[in-house]
């Protein structure tokens, strides 16, 4: 069985942080928040690292993890540019990438393995990893049954302003049935509130199931997102703040029928940075992991 690929979405600007999350330290060794999910990536049985980047931080990227990684595990560097569409949807206004869901098919032409897709800046837990690496090693890479690691609202949000998350709607059975993109969760007085579709502030369960962008995909997904991303540019080209997500791919495997989605579970720990508050409480969760010798001092020392 071949081992699975792990893709990191780092293409990102971080705007609400104010910089590159994808790089910041967060540990005295100078330990970034992708460089624990390499580790507990390789540790679970992952075999190869394709990173999804903006052409002007490539350089910084391939001198950082390139050494970490040689001898480890293969590395792969692709781009998400605004002109990494069709000529007839280039908007030359626009700043913004297209989104998560374009970003996936960056990848397209270097994975045709099993593969999982984290983002760069979230701290998903060694546990989510190893569960996630079985499932997918356990799956017929033509098939069309895919994965998502769940996680609970109350642990994914900032004390320090909004949030985005795709909430999950579970079968009983322990499958996705679809997800919802909620664009602004917040917490207002200790109660979580979410916006609805016209801008009020409404309550949301902070016991909700949350897709965090960890999702685990045959090669089978490239084709869906393809056509789904053309029709998606047909519609919103013209508007500068649209975007193309991950979760609007899974919703639109679930509807055709063609393939499932199961909800995969774990106790690891999420945690994560939107802003620049948030760091930290980020860098003594780590630095406590550090101290009950979860992690070495040194990661990449060996």
């Amino acid at each position: 069985m071949d081992k699975p690929t792990l893709v990191i979405l780092a293409a990102g600007m971080g705007s609400r942080y104010g910089g590159l999350k994808q790089m910041d330290a967060f540990t005295p060794e100078g330990d970034s928040i992708i460089d624990f999910s390499l580790y507990d990536a390789l540790q679970s049985g992952f075999g190869k690292f394709v990173f999804i980047i903006r052409k002007s931080f490539e350089k910084e990227f391939k001198t950082i993890f390139n050494k970490k990684l040689d001898g480890k595990a293969e590395v792969e560097y692709v781009f998400q540019e605004l002109e990494n569409v069709p000529e007839k949807f280039r908007n030359p206004d626009r700043v913004k990438p297209w989104g998560t869901g374009h970003a996936l098919l960056m990848a397209k032409t270097v994975v045709t393995e099993n593969f999982a897709i984290i983002n760069a800046d979230d701290f998903y837990g060694r546990e989510a990893f190893k569960v996630m690496a079985k499932a997918l090693m356990e799956t017929d890479k033509t098939s069309f049954n895919f994965k998502t690691m769940a996680y609970l609202l109350k642990n994914t949000v900032s004390d320090h302003g909004y949030v985005s998350r795709g909430e999950c709607e579970v079968s009983a059975k322990g499958y996705l049935m679809g997800v919802t993109e909620r664009t602004h969760i917040e917490k207002i007085d200790g109660r979580l509130m979410r916006k609805d579709e016209h801008g009020d502030l409404i309550p949301i369960d902070e016991d909700t199931v949350v897709s965090m962008n960890f999702f685990g995909f045959t090669p089978r997904c490239f084709d869906f997102a393809e056509n789904l991303l053309i029709d998606f540019l047909e519609k919103n080209h013209a508007d500068l703040k649209a975007e193309f997500y991950l979760p609007t791919i899974v919703n639109e495997i679930l509807k055709s029928g063609e393939g499932t989605v199961e909800v995969l579970k774990s106790n690891a720990k999420w945690f994560g940075v939107t802003y620049k508050e948030d760091k930290d409480i980020v860098e003594k969760a780590i630095q406590d992991l550090k101290a009950a010798h979860v992690y070495p001092k040194n990661l990449w020392a060996s």
